[in-house]
């Protein structure tokens, strides 16, 4: 039996249409089915058995790897064959691509072509950050706008703040999921919650001590609570957590003017 972890992906998941080949950069040591040559680097799977890149045919290919859009797309118009490299990401239990094999001229041609035009993509490239650093920006106000909607007593500073983080570009953080982009109330609200919980309170140092995170949220829930209360009813004033409540009542003078 195959590993899950060594399952070839089936080519129309990597991507379309040009996917012909699917090569696999193993996690474990692999030996050729064929040649019996290895650990190897690349294989391919035929009926579920490893074979090099050679026994596969597909020796005569160099790898190029992922980074250069560009460069990747050129090589693959040249090339009259090429497969895609991919590789298991255990953590995200899913297949990555790392590169593509091409043929060795299809990606001379496409660095020459690269080279002609190189001064015209940086513009472009230019141009494109401009237009979206715009857009974020503009997602951005959007986003603080709503959260100052829906908690009225949320100081506009860390409103922004809230927003800025939650929708930076790539982050993968709750404004750049489609509810967020949408402005969704939960999306939004979701976005407060985990600011309040970080800085607010005294959470991300329960963590640290070694509590479980369903435990930390737990003991914080109500320092959390009261803090969105107070910004959902308008109110700008500070909330103090459960925490600092018990560390003031400790430093309060007692009747003969002695810390208690």
């Amino acid at each position: 039996m195959v590993p899950a972890a060594f399952t070839v992906p089936a080519a129309s998941t990597v991507s379309a249409p040009h996917n012909r080949f699917v090569v696999v950069q193993p996690l474990r040591r692999k030996l050729c089915a064929g040649c019996r040559r290895g650990p190897l680097a690349m294989v391919v799977l035929e009926d579920a058995a490893p074979r090099c890149l050679d026994c596969a045919d597909l020796g005569h290919l160099v790898f190029l790897p992922r980074g250069d859009t560009a460069l990747t797309r050129r090589a693959r118009e040249e090339s009259g064959l090429s497969a895609v490299v991919v590789r298991f990401n255990r953590r995200k239990g899913r297949y990555e691509r790392q590169g593509v094999l091409v043929e060795e001229g299809a990606l001379v041609r496409a660095e020459e072509r690269c080279l002609a035009d190189v001064e015209a993509r940086r513009r472009r490239r230019i141009r494109d950050a401009g237009r979206r650093a715009a857009q974020d920006a503009r997602f951005a106000e959007a986003f603080a706008a709503e959260i100052r909607r829906l908690f009225p007593g949320c100081p506009q500073d860390r409103a922004r703040g809230i927003a800025e983080h939650a929708s930076l570009r790539g982050s993968g953080r709750v404004g750049r999921s489609a509810a967020g982009r949408a402005l969704s109330e939960g999306a939004v609200g979701s976005a407060v919650v985990a600011s309040v919980r970080h800085l607010d309170t005294p959470y991300d140092r329960l963590l640290m001590s070694g509590l479980s995170r369903y435990e930390a949220r737990r003991q914080i829930a109500a320092d959390v609570e009261a803090r969105l209360r107070t910004w959902r009813e308008g109110s700008q004033t500070r909330v103090v957590s459960g925490e600092e409540h018990a560390e003031e009542t400790r430093e309060r003078p007692n009747q003969m003017g002695q810390p208690k």
